[in-house]
């Protein structure tokens, strides 16, 4: 396992939720942490406190990262913060339920914009670098809809399974220069999103609970140790899904 002691990471999505709870657990493994938010900068900001907290740096910075110009000052601004990024979460991301007749074209092209595309444009701004110095970790946060398919959200679901398309990708061509990328899949984790949804319940999960964002961040920790694993799509899931 590697030693994460000074590494820099950038978790985008990092003010609430799944992508606060990675953002501090690298901290507490070593990690100096950049935090990007587009809309709630309070979040952000608390996330970055508890990250100093840790004895590390953060930074806060906003961006959209489905948008080419906000993703390059974001990597720019990240990296005169806080140095060279080794590892990258794409977790930011967003879900509209609909159904399948009200979606149009621009609900579906949003969809893919914040879900899909923001992962190949974050990852393609970091990589020059970790080609460089022959060290990299991409981890993208997809979700068990883009495994077995969403009845709430069909261009939702598109994008997240194209995220486990474009991992294995990345994982097979850079296989041989020290960077490795793969996807954590969680499904029905205590977040604010599905905490809040009165339709969701925990016994709709085998094992009869939400889970909890802590055990979604142990496995993020743990790709970012790992430099054997590549390609590879883990699920959070409580045994919801088993593939």
């Amino acid at each position: 396992m590697e030693n994460l002691n000074g590494k820099v990471a950038l978790v985008t999505g990092g003010g609430r939720g799944i992508g606060r709870a990675i953002a501090v657990a690298l901290a507490r493994a070593g990690c100096d942490v950049a935090v990007s938010y587009r809309e709630r900068r309070d979040d952000a900001a608390s996330a970055a406190d508890e990250i100093r907290k840790s004895g590390r740096k953060a930074a806060v910075l906003r961006a959209d990262v489905s948008r080419s110009a906000d993703v390059a000052g974001l990597a720019r601004a990240a990296e005169s913060e806080l140095g060279p990024i080794d590892i990258l979460v794409n977790n930011a991301g967003a879900l509209r339920i609909q159904k399948m007749e009200e979606i149009r074209e621009e609900d579906w092209n949003e969809m893919l914009a914040v879900n899909l595309t923001s992962c190949f444009l974050m990852t393609q701004a970091v990589l020059p670098g970790m080609r460089a110095r022959r060290w990299g970790r991409v981890i993208n946060l997809s979700s068990v809809a883009g495994q077995a398919g969403s009845v709430i959200g069909l261009h939702y679901a598109a994008a997240k399974a194209g995220m486990i398309g474009l991992t294995k990708s990345y994982a097979r061509l850079l296989a041989k220069e020290g960077v490795t990328v793969n996807v954590i899949s969680p499904a029905l984790v205590a977040t604010e999103m599905v905490v809040g949804n009165p339709a969701v319940k925990p016994d709709m999960i085998p094992m009869g609970r939400f889970g909890d964002v802590g055990e979604v961040a142990d496995v993020a920790v743990m790709l970012a140790r790992n430099g054997f694993i590549t390609g590879q799509t883990i699920g959070v899931n409580g045994g919801l899904h088993l593939g």
